[in-house]
């Protein structure tokens, strides 16, 4: 005999291994994004890194400049 207990404890259960089927499904989707992002983000980086050396490779005079007038902007807001 099916008592009233049994019964909610069997529709609890079914409910619990539905949110938890629920939540794996969606870590997944989640941890899918969150590498698609950072993929992204990292070909951002190298197409920078490339501008970059491309710009010290046609312009090297102006980069040392550039980098000389940061290097004493960065000392001197050091010292302060």
């Amino acid at each position: 005999m099916v008592t009233v207990s049994d019964s909610v404890s069997k529709g609890l259960k079914d409910m619990g291994d539905i949110a938890a089927d629920t939540a794996k499904e969606t870590l997944g989707q989640l941890q899918e994004n969150a590498s698609a992002c950072c993929e992204r983000g990292r070909d951002k980086v190298r197409q920078v890194e490339r501008t970059f050396d491309q710009f010290i490779r046609e312009q090297p005079l102006k980069s040392v400049l550039i980098a000389a007038g940061v290097g004493l902007l960065l000392g001197r807001l050091w010292k302060r």
